[in-house]
């Protein structure tokens, strides 16, 4: 039975350290693009992989935006900026991320309905677009412009 307390009280710490660094950080590495892609690749995929990146690239702006003045790269902490970690910081902080969260599904909902009847061309462009707004974001504030 002691075994047992002291393993769900390590897995518990654990679980709230994991949690409240989370919480924390302005966004994570998984909503960020991995991949950029040339027009020939684009044209040479079929719709529903199109819109997919469509909605990844959107996903990645909307989530980003918000922070740019702040940070540009993933898992940047309110302390690694000097902000204080207080519990209006991170109440705040939760907050919008749970917003963003109902936002980017409300947007993906639309995509998929809406995007599927746009010239598979304008699709191509606007994920060409997408994909250079996304670079120069990660140049941030130092790079060339």
């Amino acid at each position: 039975m002691k075994l047992f307390s002291i393993t769900f009280f390590v897995f518990f710490i654990i679980n709230l350290s994991y949690t409240q660094t989370k919480k924390n950080v302005f966004f994570e590495q998984k909503i960020l693009t991995t991949k950029f892609h040339t027009i020939d690749e684009l044209e040479n995929l079929k719709k529903g992989a199109l819109i997919k990146l469509y909605t990844d690239r959107v996903n990645e702006i909307i989530t980003v935006i918000p922070y740019l003045a702040l940070a540009n790269e993933a898992g940047v902490k309110l302390l690694d900026i000097g902000i204080k970690e207080s519990s209006d910081h991170l109440k705040l902080l939760n907050k919008h991320h749970n917003v963003n969260e109902g936002l980017l599904e409300s947007t993906e909902g639309l995509i998929s309905e809406f995007i599927p009847y746009a010239d598979t061309e304008k699709i191509i462009w606007a994920i060409l677009y997408y994909e250079e707004v996304i670079k120069k974001i990660r140049i941030g504030a130092n790079g060339n412009f």
